[in-house]
């Protein structure tokens, strides 16, 4: 059975947050902090570590 990545992480996220409970507030700025930092001039830097 093979699932995609993208939906594998969308369950993570769900399961993670209703476990930890954690404020809103710091799930939009890691979320907004993550798309920003991707298009930025450090992804170069970033996408060894990430790989």
């Amino acid at each position: 059975m093979s699932v995609p990545l993208w939906f594998f992480i969308a369950c993570l996220a769900v399961v993670g947050i209703k476990l930890v409970r954690p404020p809103l507030w710091l799930v939009l700025v890691l979320l907004i902090g993550g798309y920003i930092l991707a298009g930025s001039l450090l992804a170069p830097t970033i996408d060894p570590f990430v790989k």
